[in-house]
């Protein structure tokens, strides 16, 4: 059965090497079962099925693209997505956290429809590549300057808008030698340099009587909270465009790179320097989207960590389906995922602003109507702690820029429709 689902043998692959290679991926994507509901957490979801969501959204996408489109990605909610849905929509724009929900569920809805359209090849490959870098750059330093106001290391200044806190606190330090924890794991080519790294502080934590022990095995805690909590009339009915459009940008260019990346490194692309069974593996990303909207969290997403099960042998979809499986297993560690305390993810937060910051090494510094709109996506997204705005003034100074200088011909049809829509956001208000 499994040889038929999975066609292990012309893979080049058998069972035993799948489960090793699901487990190895699953280690190094589990840190988002502390991160994300603690993350979440601050936008006021309950803590308890925020964890419950994470768990069943990433299970739910792995096991559809394992089966669906046979390839050995894990699937889960996304790194600095969160942080834009916590930090931007809630907390930045007010938005009720059921409301922020609807967005992400219209949004998935969007992605399904692309995914099953040509429309998605035209419109990825249509948006200039240095606003894609661009985009994954400026969350980056969305959530650096996140994670260090967690650990308590950056704080407000009337008088510098920002400036260094109390670094000699417990949590601060500790946060710090979390960060310094994981860099050296990863350098030492160490496996689940993250997770190991809020393990450490977490124990340190407990162990210092900063964080009170809860335990680490029970019961799953209920989902009621946020099951089918998601506000899809108020997302359509609020005005809500640019924010949609925001969440499915980010969304489909992170996806999209990510896959293409993997395939890369697998061996999957064709001559062409195509993904086999690209549409199913959107497919299968974009259905997670919207199936972890109704359950309650933020847009889940394909994982770069998958090329470490890669590395240890995985080959086939038989791997998703094993990383899957071991989320829900995952389900009855909610006591330890309540425990992690903020100056144990702060450091975590870091280090994934400063993998998705090297998207930078790929803009062309040489041609400053590339360059500049880029930066002006970076920098907007961290100084007005906006993602939508960041990629709105970003979009929007590129096709300025390139129509003022003469280079109308760069501007594809789907940016200049989507700058058009953010200056009517910004004409309205």
């Amino acid at each position: 059965m499994l040889e038929r689902l999975f066609a292990l043998a012309a893979n080049g692959t058998t069972v035993r090497r799948e489960i090793l290679a699901g487990c190895t991926t699953f280690l190094t994507m589990s840190a988002i079962l502390f991160v994300n509901p603690d993350i979440l957490a601050q936008a006021g979801i309950d803590h308890g099925a925020a964890f419950v969501a994470t768990c069943l959204a990433a299970a739910i996408g792995s096991l559809i693209m394992g089966l669906l489109a046979n390839y050995p990605i894990g699937q889960a909610p996304g790194m600095g997505i969160n942080a834009f849905f916590t930090f931007g929509l809630v907390k930045g724009m007010g938005l009720s956290w059921e409301v922020a929900l609807g967005c992400v569920f219209v949004s998935g809805l969007l992605f399904v429809l692309v995914s099953g359209l040509k429309i998605r090849e035209w419109f990825v490959n249509a948006f200039p590549q240095s606003l894609k870098h661009s985009i994954a750059a400026g969350v980056g330093l969305f959530i650096a300057l996140i994670g260090l106001s967690s650990a308590g290391i950056v704080v407000a200044s009337p008088d510098t808008l920002v400036t260094i806190g109390p670094v000699a606190t417990p949590q601060a330090l500790l946060a710090m030698a979390g960060f310094v924890l994981m860099v050296v794991l990863d350098k030492l080519g160490v496996r689940g340099a993250i997770l190991i790294g809020i393990l450490a502080v977490t124990a340190v934590s407990v162990a210092m009587g900063l964080t009170p022990y809860q335990g680490i095995v029970s019961a799953p805690p209920s989902l009621a909270p946020t099951l089918f909590a998601a506000d899809i009339h108020g997302a359509l009915t609020g005005g809500l465009l640019a924010i949609i459009l925001s969440l499915f940008l980010m969304d489909l260019f992170e996806t999209s790179g990510t896959l293409i990346a993997i395939g890369e490194r697998g061996g999957f692309l064709d001559a062409t320097g195509r993904l086999p069974r690209l549409k199913q593996a959107m497919l299968a990303d974009s259905t997670a989207i919207v199936c972890g909207s109704l359950l309650g969290t933020s847009s889940t997403t394909s994982y770069l960590e998958s090329t470490t099960g890669i590395a240890a042998g995985g080959r086939t979809g038989l791997t998703a389906v094993v990383i899957g499986l071991l989320f829900l297993a995952a389900l009855w560690l909610s006591p330890l995922a309540a425990m992690i305390p903020a100056h144990a993810t702060a450091p975590a937060l870091l280090f994934v602003a400063i993998l998705m910051l090297r998207s930078l090494t790929f803009i062309d510094w040489d041609d400053i109507t590339e360059s500049a709109p880029a930066i002006a996506c970076v920098v907007t997204m961290a100084y007005t702690f906006s993602i939508s705005d960041g990629i709105a003034f970003g979009v929007i100074s590129y096709v300025l820029v390139k129509v003022l200088s003469g280079q109308w011909r760069q501007v594809s049809l789907p940016i200049a429709v989507v700058a058009a829509l953010f200056i009517l956001r910004f004409a309205v208000g």
